[in-house]
């Protein structure tokens, strides 16, 4: 048990939290201790009856039967995998960041889990996680199921077919997806590559909350590196990461 504890003690904070989440809350609804019914999104009673603990509970909450449970391991496991990656890796010191990143991504889906009637919500979340630590490592080899190695960019879209063999749908996963990739391309692409207006950042709240840190294990990927001139040469300012080109480590 020591062992378990140590391993579980080393997972990053932010991804601990949400990972040590992910399993309370359906072991909770597997028990009957809360009927499942109130933990998945649904609209009518958030809006009529305020259930204002509903976005996050679906977002948590998977349910376990003989028919969903290896999805549910599998999507636990890229859950622990690539969330402890980007955490400890492009957004490694910077929780504020990390925080942001994983709150714009939940926003994102909770409003279309609304439009769309989605009940549960955790696969999207953890596909836009995915796609993010993707796009920071585009030329990454990764290995996947029967020894198949492809780039890392490919990764989620594998995935979403792998998930829709085994589980019979990519709504999910599609979602996760567009949303990662949103939020990518708004955060990192639009105002480093292509010199738009930076539409994302991080409040300074959060910063309050999460401060920066030094030190850490760095590496798997970084963002784009090119910025306005002004930028790269007056630094960051306030507790905002200057994202800059780091260097990669392999996928293991």
């Amino acid at each position: 048990m020591s062992d378990i504890g140590d391993w579980f003690r080393s997972i990053p904070f932010i991804t601990r939290s949400w990972f040590a989440a992910s399993i309370a809350v359906p072991l909770i609804g597997k028990l009957g201790l809360i009927n499942i019914r109130h933990l998945v999104l649904a609209p009518e009673l958030i809006f009529s009856r305020f259930h204002l603990w509903r976005p996050i509970t679906s977002t948590l909450y998977f349910p376990i039967t003989p028919n969903t449970g290896f999805l549910y391991l599998v999507n636990l496991y890229f859950l622990y995998h690539y969330s402890t990656r980007l955490e400890t890796g492009a957004f490694d010191g910077r929780p504020a960041d990390y925080v942001f990143m994983l709150l714009f991504n939940w926003i994102c889906i909770v409003i279309t889990g609304l439009l769309m009637n989605m009940q549960l919500l955790m696969i999207p979340l953890i596909m836009s996680v995915l796609y993010v630590w993707a796009q920071f490592n585009k030329e990454t080899v990764v290995s996947f199921w029967f020894g198949t190695r492809f780039k890392a960019h490919y990764l989620p879209w594998v995935i979403l077919a792998f998930n829709f063999i085994i589980g019979g749908s990519f709504v999910n996963e599609l979602t996760g997806n567009l949303v990662g990739h949103l939020y990518f391309f708004l955060m990192f692409k639009y105002p480093m590559d292509l010199g738009g207006r930076a539409f994302l950042t991080t409040p300074e709240f959060l910063y309050r909350f999460f401060p920066n840190r030094r030190g850490g294990v760095s590496g798997f990927g970084a963002p784009p590196s090119r910025r306005p001139a002004q930028e790269q040469a007056g630094g960051g300012g306030g507790g905002r990461h200057n994202w800059g080109q780091g260097f990669r480590l392999g996928d293991e």
